[in-house]
């Protein structure tokens, strides 16, 4: 039986593999999807991918799978309860910043059309199809996720870094960041 190659940052974890064989790197246009991305790479920051995907399915739940339109509204006694809920992260700042995100993410959508059409714009609507060989050669962040990460933050946006933003780009495939030798480089 041939095994797959993939990116060696995913090797050896089930739930791991299946993200980056199925998810990772493969574009994502519509805003819902691109949200839930969002969310979950501020809630990353500081901490390992991993430790958010085990989570994943409780932070749907928690967040009303991630309906901006309903976080965007949420009162202080559904973030004080978001902040007692252990199957999250329960980070104050971070759970604050979905409501702020979910706000911004709206206007977004209403100045562009939709966030889809906003974020990315910055790639022409193609994904940047890198050439790297090894983890090592991975860029945390680019002058692009740097100049996307500025805009952000000036539409009112929180928690999105240059770096989160570059996990962004690669986790919905703005970028094309597998290894050149993993079996999904060309499928994405």
């Amino acid at each position: 039986m041939e095994t797959k190659h993939r990116c060696h940052w995913c090797v050896g974890d089930e739930l791991y593999e299946a993200y980056h064989d199925e998810e990772w790197g493969k574009p994502v246009y519509d805003d819902d999807t691109l949200f839930e991305f969002l969310i979950l790479e501020t809630f990353q920051a500081g901490l390992s991918w991993i430790t958010v995907l085990r989570k994943r399915e409780n932070f749907r739940k928690a967040f009303d799978r991630f309906d901006y339109k309903k976080i965007a509204n949420y009162n202080q006694d559904k973030i004080d309860a978001l902040l007692q809920d252990t199957g999250i992260i329960r980070n104050k700042l971070k759970v604050n910043a979905t409501v702020t995100n979910a706000q911004a993410f709206i206007k977004v959508q209403e100045e562009f059309g939709s966030f889809s059409k906003y974020i990315w714009g910055f790639v022409d609507g193609k994904p940047i199809k890198n050439a790297f060989k090894t983890l090592k050669e991975i860029p945390a962040n680019t002058p692009l996720s740097d100049t996307i990460s500025k805009d952000l933050k000036k539409r009112g946006f929180k928690f999105v870094g240059t770096t989160v933003i570059y996990a962004h780009m690669q986790a919905t495939g703005m970028v094309n960041d597998h290894e050149v030798n993993c079996f999904r480089y060309e499928q994405v």
